[in-house]
């Protein structure tokens, strides 16, 4: 007697970007390369090496900070104080735009990013300590002219 066989199940419907065409990005959890991919993709699989990266559900704030440790482009949720890097592990402060101010470097006149509160800022490019007080109001008097 035949055995009745059950139904293929049906395929699922395949992802079909929106019509507007638009993209987000995303860090590769693998490789750290950064990945396009169109808006309401649940994951994105990365060309370079096949990890799979999930994606952030949508209306998640994402913010950007480059690694203290190792320079590497990390990706995080907006509002989180701290980040850890998961290629050094170095675990790297993270701040809101209010949070920080900008002061030219006193000798080599750099565009420096200090937190508010600290009373110098040292230059990374020539190592020179800027004092914060004076210097940094004409700074805001050049933003606000």
């Amino acid at each position: 007697m035949p055995v009745p066989l059950a139904p293929y199940p049906t395929p699922p419907v395949p992802f079909t970007p929106p019509a507007t065409g638009a993209q987000s990005q995303l860090v590769c959890s693998g490789c750290r390369n950064l990945l396009v991919y169109p808006v309401g993709a649940t994951s994105v699989c990365c060309a370079v090496c096949n990890a799979v990266t999930a994606v952030p559900p949508p209306g998640t704030e994402m913010a950007q900070l480059v690694c203290g440790g190792c320079h590497t482009l990390l990706m995080y949720i907006r509002g989180a104080t701290s980040v850890q890097c998961s290629c050094c592990h170095t675990i790297n402060l993270a701040m809101e735009a209010n949070q920080v101010a900008h002061v030219n470097c006193g000798n080599c006149r750099m565009l420096l990013m200090y937190q508010y509160g600290a009373r110098s800022v040292k230059c990374a490019v020539c190592n020179f300590v800027t004092s914060i007080g004076a210097s940094a109001s004409t700074i805001e008097q050049k933003f606000n002219s």
